[in-house]
């Protein structure tokens, strides 16, 4: 299993839950990984600096010790599109950075998970976006998608976009982030339509429950 990058449908889709999965996942084959999430907003101010729920959650399942600022090398305080967030403090956001920690990652590690911001075409800056940074990785590509009113328009949207950038597509992943009476049916037509494995479909958990149980990666 190569390094893979965790894209979404939308935000608030559960690419966190679903980017922790996969990097537990492989652990259980006793791979060593490790997990990025290059950009966030919406973080909290600590004593040790700005920090994001969604990379703290990456951070801890690392396979070994890495120091946050590289697991998430952009932290913005306001929740908003990250484009708008960097501007606001004067910063550009630079990818050549990013796949500068990204390699640091991969020096010894099996597999490196990074996980988007947001949906495929994000912006990152006035030219840049989402895409661009899964591009310049080089990276396998998993798509979450939200099942919910509205997620087949967005995920076969989401599916030809990566298609077209011309990264390879892993799959994609069910992940009910609700209770819907329909869930089965959305399901069952997100499996005919979309031309890539379903790699799990991962119900609406309980607190003991492990998304990483309903994943099958074709590894192993």
């Amino acid at each position: 299993m190569s390094s893979l990058f965790v894209t979404g449908t939308d935000t608030e889709v559960g690419k966190t839950v679903i980017s922790t999965a996969v990097m537990e996942y492989l652990q259980k084959q006793g791979k060593r990984v490790v997990g990025m999430k290059p950009i966030a907003s919406g973080c909290d101010v600590t004593e040790q600096g700005l920090r994001n729920d969604d990379a703290v959650a990456i951070q801890q399942q690392c396979s070994k010790p890495i120091e946050y600022e590289t697991i998430n090398p952009y932290a913005f305080e306001p929740a908003i599109a990250p484009h708008i967030a960097a501007k606001q403090v004067g910063v550009e956001i630079d990818i050549t950075y990013i796949q500068r920690q990204f390699c640091v990652l991969q020096q010894d590690a099996d597999a490196v998970i990074v996980e988007g911001a947001g949906g495929w075409f994000v912006p990152l800056n006035d030219e840049l976006t989402m895409a661009d940074l899964a591009i310049r990785l080089g990276l396998p590509v998993i798509v979450v998608v939200a099942i919910k009113l509205g997620c087949i328009n967005h995920a076969l949207l989401t599916i030809q976009a990566v298609e077209q950038s011309g990264l390879p597509i892993q799959g994609w992943v069910a992940n009910s982030i609700e209770q819907n009476p329909q869930a089965q049916e959305i399901i069952s037509t997100l499996k005919q339509t979309i031309p890539v494995p379903c790699l799990g479909v991962v119900p609406h958990l309980s607190s003991i429950e492990k998304a990483s149980d309903y994943l099958n990666l074709g590894e192993g």
